[in-house]
């Protein structure tokens, strides 16, 4: 700073003043300094916006159901089958996870198989649960085509990425022989196939005739939580 004595002349102070003034560039701020810095904050700005900009949110990944009306809500609304509640439950555990039910009323496991494909392809999921064969056995359809055709399926769904659940269903002893070769195609296909695997869609509520519609063969809305805690252990650890 410039020292001013009492005798100097106005000449003498004026001189003294702007010799010992400091330049006056470092009195105003640095104009190439100040926009570099602002350049700088601009720029990462624009980076992160375009860093959230290209990064999609990630999408609930899907169960894909397969089944038949046991599975489709038969006689019931579509809100209150299993699959349904399923979605409901995922929410309230904060699963990530979505719930697409192409389960058909009448479906056999020939249905399921000649649909799977497609599904896969369009649904790309990350767990695949086959409740399929009920049909089959009412129908006394030949069971190494229903074990051909689970184990076919299981195998699509496996080669698509995903990991898979059967579920297995119970004839009437009526059946006779055919009954427990019935059951035992779907325990030998899932262990032949290592799949996850619950044995009786239909076990909390099968000897409760009040969980059944008139016609003695589909469950009733009420029926429907019951049966989802009976799935739910088996495929819950497949929710990695």
């Amino acid at each position: 700073m410039a020292t001013v004595s009492p005798d100097m002349t106005e000449n003498e102070i004026s001189c003294k003043i702007v010799s010992g003034s400091p330049p006056l560039s470092t009195v105003l701020p640095n104009p190439d300094t100040s926009t570099t810095g602002f350049s700088i904050m601009r720029t990462a700005l624009l980076l992160l916006a375009l860093l959230f900009s290209a990064t999609p949110a990630l999408a609930a990944r899907t169960i894909l159901i397969f089944g038949d009306s046991l599975s489709a809500g038969y006689g019931i609304r579509p809100e209150q089958a299993w699959p349904s509640l399923l979605e409901k439950r995922l929410g309230e555990k904060r699963l990530d996870y979505s719930v697409v039910n192409v389960s058909i009323s009448g479906e056999t496991t020939a249905g399921g198989r000649a649909r799977l494909p497609e599904a896969l392809q369009r649904h790309k999921p990350a767990v695949v649960v086959i409740a399929l064969g009920a049909n089959d056995g009412l129908r006394g359809l030949p069971l190494a085509q229903m074990r051909d055709n689970l184990t076919a399926m299981l195998d699509a769904a496996r080669a698509a990425g995903a990991r898979t659940l059967l579920i297995g269903m119970r004839l009437p002893p009526n059946y006779g022989p055919y009954a427990a070769e019935f059951d035992a195609a779907f325990r030998d296909t899932a262990a032949l196939k290592k799949s996850a695997y619950f044995d009786f869609l239909l076990a909390p509520i099968a000897l409760d005739r009040r969980y059944f519609q008139s016609d003695g063969l589909h469950p009733v809305a009420d029926a429907q939580p019951l049966i989802l805690d009976a799935v739910w252990p088996h495929l819950q650890p497949l929710l990695k």
